[in-house]
């Protein structure tokens, strides 16, 4: 038990201070985990045999990474996406394994070890790169949608690259076993488990594929119709862990179903996840396996970086280096060959060839089951590993690279094609984040029709799931307002999140339009002020109703009587307003409030005033 305790507390010291770091660094949760690794294992030798068995369990980190990867992927988006996904996603596998796999065989490998290679190879780092492209705002432009489409292929293709790796089985070198028998490597890698359970063992081939079809449609119909009465019955329990317990339950019980009869646990899983894709439990699942997922996915890294042979490193670096750069420049090759047939130009194509170019997490997976299934032998599988962390380790150079090539070129920053916009209306609303939204809702509900313009792509997606037709566009631009009707227009609505994007948008609009009738969100008070300034007619400051609101109830709670705190809202209300705009022609912006001398003398006046009419309109009320 202190041994267990010992090797729990360095997993956990080593992870919980290494994956912050090379998140900070930018480097991703991944390297954190295999930076953990090393140093634990090679560097300080703090765990050692047990590294082996605790990978095993920490496989189920990625067979639940898989059954959380098809609750994502509806069957109906999924036919939707069929031509990206087969074409340009399907291609880059096909081509990448080729092409490395020909490396293989030049390098002297069996043709079904190459394969195996190549495929293994051919993937890419899904969690560094869709991490990289978000933190560098790259998710929503033509190069980073091609560069999901693919990793979202990868995901896919991982459940038949295992259900098809066991049969490239080739012969391996004989060696001999503890007792001094002669044996293959692949039956000392069968070994341990030529004894486990299986529903297949000794059946003629037809029975065997009775049995797996068997097993398949039990998922499927499990699914479909079981999952449902039995979420109920655990609902009626009224036990938050009973549903965590319940989706473990589905996870291990298909992994075993599947191992039954000799497949792999991840396709059953994955199975399963698109199978309830569309169920109304897929959220519930989700927010139970993720931390369970993360977690055991983290020990995988972990356990692969501790088992890293440094030995083997440090005796051939030039070489292994020398591999990981062919990877890299085989696969950037054939991603650039491809993003040119698929249309992608100028920085699009570069971020889609050096994004995908390095080898991925996926790729240990491979690795340590094909060992396992005695496709790969185990010196052959230590350089592989090698050479897969260390060109995911160069994956933030290739960025940097990818930014200088930007830079060269001579392109703007991330830019979205605006969309054409084919209406117009009384009103523009500028950003529909949730002050324009409410705005939105309230004027369209009225009666009358509205132009809603975001820069943002997915707040303008997100907002046509629910029915609101806007257009992306940048609102600061005054060709995209002349587009949305601002010669016509009778209200401007600015709700844009960006302060100074707001000013800019106030100015360009009162310049072009001296009578339109401009209403602003204000951060602040200061902000206030420069809207003033700009030209805005009506300026709300975002909590300022819900604040004289809030003070209300508390008026309301400590003595006065709904209709005196009410008054007192009212009077505060008005007072505050005529304040704004009076200071606003005292603010001097190049100045710190606080120094201000006029400024704060009439802000101390303007107090006592509000004070002084307060108070007099209660005292009247009461008297009254």
């Amino acid at each position: 038990m202190e041994s267990f305790l010992y090797q729990a507390s360095i997993y956990l010291v080593a992870a919980v201070i290494a994956v912050p770091i090379a998140a900070r660094l930018g480097l991703g949760s991944v390297l954190g985990y295999l930076a953990a690794g090393i140093i634990i294992g090679p560097v300080l030798g703090l765990v050692g045999t047990e590294t082996q068995d605790l990978q095993h369990f920490a496989e189920f980190g990625v067979v639940m990474m898989l059954f959380l990867i098809g609750l994502e992927l509806e069957p109906r988006a999924l036919w939707d996406m069929r031509h990206r996904l087969l074409g340009l996603g399907g291609m880059q596998v096909v081509l990448s394994a080729a092409a490395l796999m020909g490396v293989a065989l030049a390098y002297g490998q069996p043709w079904g070890t190459s394969l195996a290679i190549g495929l293994t190879l051919s993937l890419s780092s899904t969690a560094i790169v869709l991490q990289t492209l978000n933190e560098k705002g790259l998710m929503q432009t033509t190069g980073g949608r091609s560069v999901f489409s693919v990793l979202l292929t990868q995901d896919i293709a991982v459940i038949p690259i295992l259900a098809f790796l066991p049969l490239l089985i080739v012969t391996l070198p004989v060696t001999v076993s503890e007792n001094g028998a002669l044996q293959r490597v692949s039956d000392a890698a069968h070994g341990d488990g030529h004894h486990a359970m299986s529903l297949v063992e000794g059946l003629p081939a037809w029975g065997v594929t009775l049995v797996t079809i068997g097993a398949i449609a039990a998922i499927i119909f499990a699914g479909i119709f079981l999952t449902r009465p039995v979420f109920r019955f655990i609902h009626a329990a009224h036990l938050r862990e009973m549903y965590t317990a319940l989706a473990l339950l589905i996870i291990v019980s298909i992994s075993f179903l599947m191992m039954l009869v000799g497949l792999s646990p991840a396709l059953g899983a994955f199975l399963a996840g698109v199978v309830l894709a569309s169920s109304e439990f897929r959220h519930e699942l989700e927010s139970d396996l993720n931390p369970f997922k993360g977690l055991l996915l983290g020990l995988f890294f972990i356990t692969v970086g501790a088992g890293i042979n440094f030995t083997l490193l440090f005796s051939n670096m030039p070489a292994i280096i020398s591999m990981a750069v062919l990877v890299i420049t085989i696969k950037g090759a054939v991603l650039w060959f491809l993003g040119r047939a698929f249309k992608l130009k100028g920085r699009d194509q570069w971020l889609f060839a050096l994004g995908l170019a390095q080898a991925g997490e996926f790729g240990f997976v491979l690795v340590s089951f094909s060992v396992s299934q005695g496709v790969i032998a185990k010196d052959v599988a230590e350089t592989l590993l090698l050479v897969i962390a260390l060109s995911m380790l160069i994956t933030p150079l290739l960025f940097i690279v990818y930014e200088l090539i930007s830079r060269k070129l001579g392109e703007p920053g991330v830019q979205h094609e605006p969309d054409e916009i084919d209406s117009e209306g009384p009103v523009i609303i500028a950003g529909i984040g949730r002050f324009g939204q409410i705005v939105n809702r309230l004027v369209r509900a009225s009666g009358f029709e509205t132009v809603v313009l975001d820069h943002n792509m997915e707040t303008i997606q997100l907002m046509r799931r629910f029915g609101v037709k806007g257009f992306l566009g940048d609102p600061t631009r005054l060709d995209i307002l002349h587009a949305a009707g601002l010669d016509t227009a009778r209200v401007l609505v600015v709700a844009l999140d960006d302060k100074d994007a707001a000013i800019r948008l106030i100015k360009t609009a009162r310049k072009e339009r001296p009578d339109l009738h401009i209403v602003a969100r204000a951060y602040d008070r200061t902000h206030t002020y420069r809207l003033f300034q700009a030209g805005a007619n009506d300026i709300v400051r975002e909590l300022f109703d819900s604040s004289l609101r809030a003070g209300r109830y508390v008026l309301e709670n400590v003595g006065l009587s709904e209709f005196e705190a009410a008054e007192a809202e009212r009077v505060f209300y008005h007072h505050d307003r005529d304040s704004v705009k009076e200071l606003a022609q005292l603010w001097d912006p190049s100045l710190p409030a606080s120094e201000n001398a006029p400024y704060v003398a009439r802000a101390r006046e303007l107090q006592n005033e509000l004070e002084t009419a307060i108070l007099s309109q209660v005292e009247t009320r009461k008297s009254a």
